[in-house]
């Protein structure tokens, strides 16, 4: 990591001549040494914002993730949790048709993530 003089924290940018994949804008910069296979996947700041607008929601250790801060789309359905057998009627995500059968009511998963010291961790350490 580099670190300006009063300690802030000063990212190392990488130079040149690249175009956004969706608006077609100039890219000079970037915060990391692209790819060369994946050099036409490129988003300038702008359309890597909004994406990231629409992926941005609810706060877990300092990242965002869902709809902004809105209520959560809950899928409906009739599942079966794979541990206790109880019903399952509403999800906040719709599940692969493929791993259904490894599904966890809330109180399954909350124990199962009891169980190895308290879930993920998406904080800085």
């Amino acid at each position: 990591m580099a670190y300006g003089n009063n300690g802030d924290f000063q990212r190392k940018m990488f130079q040149g001549n690249w175009k956004c994949s969706k608006c077609d804008a100039d890219i000079t910069e970037l915060p990391f040494e692209p790819d060369p296979s994946r050099v036409g996947q490129l988003l300038c700041r702008e359309c890597h914002k909004a994406g990231r607008s629409s992926f941005s929601g609810g706060s877990r250790g300092g990242r965002s993730f869902g709809n902004g801060g809105g209520e959560r789309k809950m899928f409906q359905g009739n599942w079966e949790c794979s541990q206790c057998n109880s019903p399952i009627t509403e999800l906040p995500f719709e599940p692969d048709p493929s791993r259904v059968g490894q599904l966890l009511c809330k109180e399954c998963h909350r124990s199962k993530r009891g169980s190895f010291g308290g879930g993920r961790s998406f904080g800085r350490r």
